[in-house]
């Protein structure tokens, strides 16, 4: 199928990733996902080893092999979309949050290359193949990003602000190739990983509940496809009036 579209994902396994995979795979994409786990013998999706690039993103050489690795694989040399949705959070002793004060400085490193320097590295080493595409990059920041998050450590929270800060930049230096660049910040989404207490946090919610990974794909898929031609540089917020 010469013009299926592709999109590469970044941490596609579970949650508003695996959702991401089903949305775009029953429109037609091909799906091409990176993760730090090998292909998995039983993946829910109809997906062959040949879309799947086992990478550690957390570390720089590998992640810029794995930019060669994709680029081979895009016979056409065209992609027309780029999900950065990798993201580590640690976590201390009983799934405890991680202060300023005492987040290991090791982990700093690893949570920013994961966050925020993969998505810089897979943008700038896929330029060309985005911009023959006309394409659009998606970066997944998080309600975290913009205040203290009761949950979320310290790490990971200006992480995601500095990809937020990243994706106005990118906007502005890709739009001239033809490449639109958008965010969104997802709250509280029902996924394996939510933090105990988040049940009290939901009370306070405008929308009172909990987001699905399905409604946060649907955007994702909005902000890669043609109903969001004239957006760029923007941050759209997925998180039942959590901000206001």
């Amino acid at each position: 199928m010469p013009d299926r579209r592709t999109l590469l994902l970044t941490g596609a396994s579970r949650g508003i990733g695996h959702a991401t995979v089903k949305r775009f795979s029953s429109a037609g994409w091909r799906v091409i996902t990176c993760s730090r786990h090998p292909f998995p013998e039983n993946c829910p999706w109809e997906a062959g080893p040949e879309d799947h690039i086992q990478v550690d993103l957390s570390d720089p050489h590998d992640t810029m092999e794995a930019v060669e690795e994709i680029r081979r694989r895009l016979l056409a040399g065209r992609l027309e979309a780029l999900v950065n949705n990798a993201g580590i959070s640690p976590k201390g002793e009983g799934g405890a949050r991680l202060s300023t004060l005492d987040t290991d400085l090791r982990d700093w490193g690893k949570v920013f290359h994961v966050n925020f320097f993969a998505p810089v590295v897979l943008a700038r080493g896929l330029q060309k193949e985005l911009t023959a595409a006309q394409g659009a990059i998606v970066n997944v920041t998080s309600i975290a990003g913009a205040r203290v998050h009761p949950f979320a450590g310290a790490a990971y929270a200006t992480s995601k602000a500095a990809l937020a800060a990243l994706t106005r930049e990118m906007a502005h230096d890709y739009g001239p190739l033809g490449v639109r660049v958008n965010a969104i910040a997802p709250g509280e989404i029902e996924t394996d990983i939510l933090s105990p207490g988040t049940e009290k946090l939901v009370e306070t919610l405008p929308l009172r509940r909990l987001g699905k990974p399905e409604e946060v794909a649907k955007t994702i898929y909005y902000l890669c496809t043609e109903g969001s031609a004239y957006v760029t540089g923007t941050e759209i917020e997925v998180n039942g009036g959590q901000h206001v």
